[in-house]
């Protein structure tokens, strides 16, 4: 089957996404595609290895081909950085400590900044499923000698059945692994301290290990609520502001702790934690962990929840998506391109399961893209720590964002009236702006116009940007409704607006802020992300009321997307 047209890449990663949870051994001829786009992506920027896990042996919901990351490709950063793991040795440490984890998803090396390694896994495995597991396995392989193998208890191994000693060597192999990769720092974002299911403790943590073999490791507890509280995100029009975790649930008992050197110069009040709504306590979690990246030191970190597909990627994703816009990783991607490769590989082939999550209201994915906005300022910067690497190569456009992020046929309307009435006015060439000189470009879609402006304004020159009414209509309008002339269209979705119970919204005289770099390159991936998700997935309001509900979604939809003004610039 020949690979379909690069417009339509995004939109098949999100079709695909939303109708499945990945397994490995299910994989098909789109998830091989899938593969190759992020393989592509990482050879960018990165010489890598290949942790193999083809059928899902090693972990069934890892990729098929996990990345590891030796070095940036360049001879700066390989004389630098130069890897001192064997990928060999690696995967063998692999397969002895996967059965240490929940749902065996090991430690897993997924981001490389300045040479340390930050990684991502579920928390530790509790009694009940490192006794069911290895239980099954034995009694489904035929009790046969070796059927702990799993649980990589070894031939000459002279406590392969008893279960104490086996709970030792796994933890024991999971350590190892750490200490492989260099990781000093566990930042755990579960609020519980094990999580109980039917009386047994599932799962458990290395901040209440009796035996205390993590000691050697620098533990950080930053609870952190799950995918369920992010129904009541939804259910709030998406709205994550003054939206407070309620604190006094019986299941929550893991209080934050931070050891006292990492709390310095970061200006944050942890005492108040628990009254910090969902904007600020992400804001200052990200900040911590960068401050944590930024040390001087060579540790690397790892981010883990319980079984590590909601609430890890959602910071390991914040975490490539900040680095990338200060130029500290994948520098040669172009917003688009990280874009796809953060959804792909962070979330898809990771086992995030947005099908489930969608059914039930949790859209927690969305909200870390929608929350790009929130990260915009200094800072989150990581920039002023090391100076940006300049190519003096061509760079392959690659996925470019016309081709990303262009709409269905039926959602597209006719090109003339999207070129006419879709534009974005950047300040270069004269027009009829009073005494501004404006350029006006015009654009086949929301997303298109979020790159044109990334590219003209990735340079760090001011630009002022006036965003057309179009554009606003464009986004919200339903996914999969009927294409329309640009003069029904128009009249058609202020008629909606109207029946909404919000007046029709206005067009921004000006918006002249000028942005940073990181600024610019942030707003471009969450304006791709938007239009690219509202055409595949969509929004869905839960209220009856159309005058509040669906009103207050538009709005925050106006304010998202820069239609309410300089208000919106963080």
């Amino acid at each position: 089957m020949e690979e379909p047209g690069r417009q339509n890449a995004l939109g098949e990663l999100l079709e695909e996404f939303s109708r499945a949870q990945f397994r490995a051994k299910d994989a098909g001829v789109k998830v091989e595609r899938i593969e190759r786009r992020c393989l592509e992506f990482f050879g960018k920027d990165y010489s890598y290895s290949i942790i193999q896990n083809p059928n899902g042996e090693l972990s069934s919901h890892y990729p098929r081909q996990i990345v590891f990351l030796e070095y940036e490709s360049t001879e700066e950063d390989k004389n630098m950085f130069e890897s001192t793991v064997q990928v060999g040795k690696l995967q063998d440490l692999v397969n002895r400590s996967k059965m240490a984890r929940c749902r065996g998803r090991f430690v897993c090396p997924v981001i490389l900044y300045k040479g340390k390694h930050i990684c991502r896994s579920a928390t530790l495995a509790g009694w009940g499923e490192l006794y069911g597991r290895t239980g099954y396995n034995y009694i489904f392989s035929g009790g046969s000698d070796d059927a702990c193998a799993d649980a990589e208890v070894t031939d000459d191994d002279a406590a392969a059945r008893n279960w104490d000693s086996q709970f030792d060597k796994v933890r024991g192999h999971d350590i190892k692994l750490l200490k492989y990769l260099s990781v000093r720092y566990i930042c755990d974002l579960m609020v519980e301290n094990k999580k109980v299911k039917f009386g047994l403790n599932v799962t458990s943590s290395e901040k209440v290990d009796k035996a205390q073999r993590y000691a050697d490791f620098t533990l950080l507890s930053i609870p952190y609520p799950g995918c369920e509280f992010f129904k009541d995100y939804k259910d709030r029009d998406y709205a994550a502001e003054g939206l407070v975790f309620n604190w006094k649930q019986d299941h929550v008992d893991a209080p934050l702790n931070i050891p006292p050197c990492l709390m310095r110069n970061l200006n944050i009040d942890w005492r108040e934690y628990q009254s910090w709504d969902l904007v600020k306590q992400t804001q200052n979690y990200l900040r911590l962990l960068l401050h944590i990246i930024n040390g001087d030191d060579s540790s690397g970190l790892l981010v883990h929840c319980i079984s590590g597909w909601d609430r890890t990627p959602l910071f390991v994703s914040l975490l490539r998506l900040s680095l990338w816009a200060d130029g500290m990783v994948h520098g040669s991607l172009e917003p688009a391109e990280i874009l796809y490769l953060t959804i792909a590989y962070d979330w898809f082939l990771f086992g995030h399961m947005l099908v489930d999550r969608l059914s039930k209201g949790e859209e927690i994915f969305f909200f870390c893209f929608n929350f790009l906005k929130h990260i915009t300022s200094d800072e989150f910067s990581s920039s002023g720590r090391k100076s940006r690497r300049k190519s003096s190569q061509p760079r392959d456009p690659g996925l470019l964002l016309e081709d990303f992020c262009a709409l269905k046929p039926r959602d597209r309307g006719s090109n003339t009236s999207l070129s006419s009435d879709f534009s974005v006015i950047t300040e270069d060439s004269p027009s009829a702006f009073g005494n501004h000189n404006y350029e006006a470009v015009d654009l086949m879609t929301f997303g298109a116009q979020s790159h044109a402006v990334w590219k003209k304004t990735h340079t760090s020159s001011p630009h002022a940007v006036l965003w057309s009414r179009t554009a606003e209509e464009h986004l919200l309008y339903p996914p999969g409704a009927e294409a329309k002339s640009s003069s029904s269209s128009s009249s058609n979705h202020s008629d909606v607006l109207l029946r909404a119970g919000s007046s029709p919204l206005e067009v921004p005289q000006r918006r002249l802020s000028a942005q940073s770099e990181r600024a610019s390159r942030l707003e471009a991936v969450r304006s791709i992300f938007l239009s690219a998700y509202n055409t595949a997935i969509g929004l869905k309001t839960v209220s009856p009321s159309p005058s509040g509900a669906i009103s207050g979604l538009l709005e925050q939809f106006a304010r998202g997307v820069g239609l309410r003004g300089p208000s919106t610039i963080v």
